[in-house]
């Protein structure tokens, strides 16, 4: 399948309408969010007057359950509109003050509402319990008030969780700083190419110049790239500090041993999953330092570079796909979960749920954002085209199906899922996309090229963000000892564990020293403790995916089960029930065993050659 396409636009004015999402699904103008807001603000201050009456009967507690959701559900709505609109272009200084206003409305939510848990603390869990027996409309809540009374320890006054509250636009600072700098303002380097186009390497850019065919192009790219970090390493630095800062404060503030107890208590998610993840990932390096050679021999390169990672596997294998060809491939990969879960696929492409092409200023990377209860969900996309743009929209698109049968199954007080799980669904619909292309083509290279893709899909999403995982863990831990986190410090030790990881010392890949500013290009570590959890995620959807696409309808139910579960169940428990124990190294072991068994088909399918 190729077409031949136009470059995409980069001024969002000359953008096609129908590849940009409509907005208006949640207000008709900036007016009518204005009005909205202003409703909302109003609503806010009475959500006070239920304190000190929390336990006084059953009627109260939900009356005041509800006016908070309700309130709540308003305000997502409100945020969602202003952060998307804030990231069509990260300069228009309107819109970034749209999404202050939210943030400081948060904060005012936050503390109106911050006596609800130490309040309900007070009261005993029988007479909490007695009240959920009697009344009905504590149903939906029963999830919310047993993670309530499972944090007591951590729960702290009124007036310290008011404090807390109001903290929150100081404490989301440094996310905002990053993003503003190295979306709007940062001076990315220009790079002339062996063909002599002179191109600007910012992020929205970059992800596709990496990969381009001529070596000499990737490192000059990447080197030009990271280098330019690097010479902003002390306000990355100081941004990170703060960020770090930040994150012990809060440990403290609420009595937790560590940061990563204390960022992992709030889903419920044990801190031996973390440990076991870096653990059982560094047992299983020569596994990846296999494929890392098996690179090399494809790329015909005598010594492998860091450069050359996100190469293409097979030069000959250069497909593009316009957005409706993206949409015929991902909806028919889709095939296992059914004719409802495709057709909503197809609705997210007609009705412009998705915000496709980049554009100057556009937020760079790609999300879906399911947080707006009674709308759909939206997709932002910087679409170029290339298979991994197919893969990275199917990615997406699990997220949105995600948020979007939880919406329409759950109350507003569980929609809302897990991060533990988010990163299921999105790899699960990557898992069936490859697998519907290896048993539709024929053609060798691209076969070569698709297990190959399959094996970078490991790469990037186990090994790589466990590398990530394990740089953060130890920077958090420094700060703890009370270690400078400078932009310097972070370098050394980001060059140290990604030279680990890739074999550096043993000649497996070269990671050369401008690599250490790669810490800087990751928004994610402003998210603390995120990035392990694309790892845990893909181990689970790979076992969830096997059974699903074999037609096992038992799996299938339970998985499409799992993705209208939204938050009704603690994370570890959701992905039992949909089949996967990510307490245990299994869900590991078996990404690895197929690790293995695809290189050794790639290593028939080049011997053939």
């Amino acid at each position: 399948m190729t077409t031949t396409l136009l470059e995409p636009e980069r001024d969002r004015a000359t953008i096609d309408d129908r590849y940009k999402w409509n907005l208006a699904d949640l207000f008709p103008s900036e007016a009518g969010w204005r009005a909205a807001k202003e409703k909302i603000a109003a609503a806010i201050p009475p959500l006070g007057d239920y304190r000190g009456r929390l336990a006084s009967s059953a009627a109260v507690l939900a009356d005041a359950l509800d006016a908070m959701h309700s309130v709540r559900m308003e305000f997502v709505r409100l945020y969602v509109y202003a952060s998307m609109l804030a990231d069509e272009d990260t300069r228009d200084s309107s819109h970034q003050g749209m999404k202050q206003e939210m943030t400081q409305m948060g904060a005012a939510l936050g503390a109106a509402t911050a006596y609800l848990e130490p309040e309900i603390l007070r009261a005993d869990r029988s007479t909490i319990e007695g009240y959920q027996a009697s009344e009905p409309r504590l149903a939906i809540y029963a999830q919310t008030l047993d993670d309530i009374m499972r944090r007591a320890a951590h729960t702290l006054s009124d007036a310290e969780e008011k404090l807390l509250a109001d903290v929150g636009p100081l404490a989301g600072a440094p996310g905002t700083i990053y993003s503003i700098l190295s979306n709007a303002d940062f001076p990315y380097p220009v790079v002339t190419l062996s063909d002599g186009r002179a191109i600007k390497v910012n992020q929205a850019r970059y992800t596709e110049l990496r990969a381009l065919p001529e070596r000499e192009d990737r490192k000059a790219v990447m080197s030009s790239f990271f280098t330019t970090l690097g010479e902003y390493r002390r306000t990355f630095g100081t941004i990170m500090n703060g960020q770090a800062q930040k994150v012990l404060f809060l440990t403290k503030a609420r009595k937790y041993d560590s940061a990563l107890q204390f960022a992992l208590d709030s889903p419920n998610v044990p801190t031996p999953v973390y440990m076991r993840l870096i653990e059982g990932i560094n047992r299983n390096l020569s596994a990846f330092h296999r494929f890392l050679k098996l690179r090399a021999k494809m790329l015909g390169v005598e010594q492998l570079h860091y450069y050359d990672l996100y190469a293409p596997l097979v030069a000959s294998v250069d497909t593009r796909y316009t957005p409706e060809e993206a949409e015929q491939l991902i909806v028919a990969a889709l095939a296992p979960l059914g004719a409802e879960y495709q057709a909503t696929v197809s609705q997210a492409f007609r009705e412009r749920w998705i915000d496709m092409y980049p554009s100057d200023g556009k937020r760079s990377g790609a999300y879906s954002n399911g947080a707006a209860y009674d709308v759909h969900p939206f997709i932002l996309m910087n679409y170029n085209a290339k298979f991994d743009d197919v893969s990275t929209l199917a990615h997406e698109l699990g997220h949105t199906m995600q948020s979007y049968l939880s919406n329409r199954t759950q109350p507003f007080a569980t929609a809302d899922y897990p991060i533990f799980v988010a990163e299921v669904a999105s790899t699960f619909n990557e898992a069936l996309l490859v697998e519907h292309l290896l048993r539709t083509l024929d053609d060798d290279d691209v076969k070569l090229s698709l297990l190959g893709r399959y094996l970078e899909g490991i790469q990037f999403t186990v090994f790589r963000q466990t590398q990530f995982a394990e740089f953060e863990l130890r920077m958090h831990e420094k700060v703890a000892r009370g270690e400078p986190i400078t932009g310097d410090a972070l370098a050394a030790l980001y060059l140290d564990i990604t030279r680990r990881y890739y074999g550096h010392d043993a000649g497996v890949c070269i990671v050369d020293d401008f690599i250490q500013h790669e810490w800087s290009y990751i928004p994610h570590f402003y998210g603390e403790f995120y990035v392990f959890q694309y790892a845990t995620s893909f181990t689970a959807s790979q076992a969830l995916a096997a059974h699903v696409g074999a037609g096992d309808a038992e799996a299938t139910r339970r998985y499409l089960a799992f993705l209208g579960a939204g938050g009704s169940k603690y994370p570890i428990d959701l992905l039992k029930d949909a089949g996967v124990d990510m307490t245990t190294d299994a869900p590991l072991e078996s990404t690895i065993s197929r690790m293995e068994r695809v290189m050794d088909e790639i290593e028939g399918l080049l011997a053939h050659r």
